[in-house]
This record gives structure tokens, C-alpha cells and sequence, in this order.
């Protein structure tokens, strides 16, 4: 049979190309820094961009009250339940998602809104990690439950600029919490269902370059629904996973004709974690990997 051998002979430069490339001085910083890092860089450049240049409905008290509100609470869960002390930059990336996400006219909305939700990580737990997303469950939180709040994805605009500066940053970040599967792949099947839509309704392409250069839409992508310890362990349940929340948001914005589909969608579709994780066990996501090194176990060179 030759033909696998063809196949294997063909698939040898591939592979070699991906391990210089990790093994290449841009490949081992990505994938090295811890992604949460990279995650308070772009989010924290991303709501000073929107306070100065777009305008955003949030006053400075309102973030600073947030921070403080998601620190105390990690400080205080972490020390009843003895996680490191590293873990405070997660509570860093969910007050400024919270910040970009939530709108109220009052001060006291997000910081409730932040403690609840970094609560939620020490209380609503499955298999040694929590289960919700600290953000999405933040804005849940805040939609169903607080009166004066909202959220507003037209607040970013439709700028293609920005949309590709978002979506820079975001494959960075995923590269770096190695969750570029899920992102491509719930990428992949939302466009793909809009532009079925564009098509069944015979309207103009330039309608699916609107939608698709949303920063609701990229923010949520890359920075939301490929948060590594709020998704399946194992990479196959990780594509069907992007699958559900994709045509869950799709069949909620247009057929149910609602709004905050993106979020709605994610958050319904969370409590199949677990089931997906049981169907098919994998190795648990960590923040800090016990390898000393980054290029541990990598394929060694064989050229």
C-alpha cells in the first residue's frame, strides 16, 4: 500500500513546520504566557479605547468599585477554599469584562454584579472547576435579576478596524490558553449559518460584513466562550460544544427574534459541560502547567 506512506511522507513537513514554529522564539512566548496576562492587556486597552474614542455610558467609580469588588470576593473564596493566590487575575479579567459589558445608571450594580459572579466560581463548581464563565454569568446576573442594567453590544460600532484589532488580540490570547479550536470552530458555524440566512433571504452580502465586523461578536469569540476552564476537556466535545452555542444563538436572535443571543446562548448551553466532559474524559485544563518548561512535550526534531 503506498498510498499511506504518500500520506505520511506529505504530512512530515507539516509537522515539522508546526514544531519549529513552536519551538521559535514568537511560538514558545505565546504559548508560555499565561493567557490572563495578555486577556487584562487587551481588555483594559479595549475599555480605554471605548471611554475615550466610543464614548462609553460607565464612570471611572463604577470600574474602580468593580475591581474592588471582584479582588475582595477571590481574596475571601480563595482563602476559605485554599486556591493560589494567582488566581486574583482572573478576578482582574472578569471586573474588566464586566466593565465593557455592563451598563448601569447606579453605583452599586457592578460590584454586586462582581461578587455574585466570582462567588459563583467557589459555590457552583463540577470535577474541581467552576462551572459558568464569571462574565457571562455576571451579565446574566445583571439581566435577569438587577433592575437599571443592560447591556449594549451596538456600543462598539461595526468598524472593520476594529473588529480586526479585537480579533489580533484574540487569536493572541487563544493561542496562549491553547483554545483555538473552539473559537474557529463556533466562528465557523455562526458565519456560516448567517450567511445561509443571507442567502434564503436573497439580501445583500454587505449585510453579512456588518455582522461580522461586530466587536460584540469577536469580543464574545475570543475572549468569552474559549475561557479554558469553563469548557469541555477533551477537543472533540470542545467542537460540538462551539456547535450548540452557535446555532443556540443563531436560533435566538433570528427565530426567537431576541436579543443578547450570543450570551443567552452560552449560558443555557453551560450545564452540558459536565455531561460533555463525562462522555469523553481529557486532562483538565491548568493555568500553570507542571512542565518547567515550555517545550515540554513537544515532538523532538527529527531534521
Amino acid at each position: 500500500m503506498t498510498m499511506p506512506a504518500a500520506t505520511t511522507r506529505r504530512s512530515v513537513p507539516v509537522r515539522r513546520w508546526r514544531s519549529a514554529f513552536l519551538r521559535s522564539r514568537l511560538g514558545v512566548r505565546i504559548t508560555s504566557i499565561d493567557a490572563r496576562y495578555l486577556q487584562i492587556g487587551f481588555l483594559g486597552s479595549f475599555l480605554l479605547f471605548g471611554a475615550l474614542a466610543r464614548d462609553f455610558a460607565l464612570r471611572p467609580e463604577q470600574v474602580v468599585l468593580t475591581f474592588a469588588a471582584a479582588l475582595l470576593t477571590q481574596l475571601a473564596g480563595a482563602r476559605l477554599t485554599g486556591l493560589p493566590g494567582h488566581s486574583l487575575l482572573s478576578a482582574a479579567v472578569t471586573a474588566l469584562g464586566l466593565s465593557i459589558l455592563v451598563r448601569a445608571d447606579s453605583l452599586w450594580v457592578h460590584p454586586l454584579v462582581a461578587m455574585l459572579a466570582i462567588g459563583a466560581k467557589f459555590v457552583i463548581r463540577w470535577n474541581g472547576k467552576h462551572l459558568y464563565n464569571p462574565a457571562n454569568l455576571g451579565v446574566m446576573i445583571a439581566l435577569l435579576l438587577l433592575p437599571g442594567a443592560w447591556i449594549s453590544p451596538g456600543q462598539w460600532g461595526s468598524d472593520m478596524l476594529l473588529a480586526l484589532w479585537v480579533a489580533t488580540f484574540g487569536v493572541t490570547v487563544s493561542a496562549s490558553a491553547r483554545r483555538f479550536d473552539i473559537a474557529w470552530a463556533f466562528l465557523a458555524i455562526y458565519v456560516g449559518l448567517l450567511a445561509l440566512r443571507i442567502v434564503y433571504l436573497g439580501a445583500r452580502w454587505a449585510v453579512l460584513e456588518n455582522q461580522l465586523s461586530s466587536g460584540a461578536l469577536i469580543l464574545f469569540t475570543f475572549f468569552m466562550i474559549t475561557d479554558p476552564m469553563t469548557t469541555p476537556n477533551h477537543r472533540l466535545m470542545r467542537f460540538v460544544y462551539a456547535a450548540i452555542v452557535a446555532i443556540g444563538a443563531f436560533v435566538w436572535t433570528y427565530v426567537f427574534f431576541s436579543t443578547n443571543g450570543l450570551v443567552w446562548a452560552l449560558f443555557l448551553a453551560t450545564p452540558l459541560v459536565p455531561l460533555l466532559d463525562r462522555l469523553m474524559p481529557a486532562a483538565k485544563f491548568q493555568w500553570r502547567p507542571p512542565a518547567a518548561s515550555p517545550l515540554a512535550g513537544l515532538p523532538a526534531s527529527t531534521g
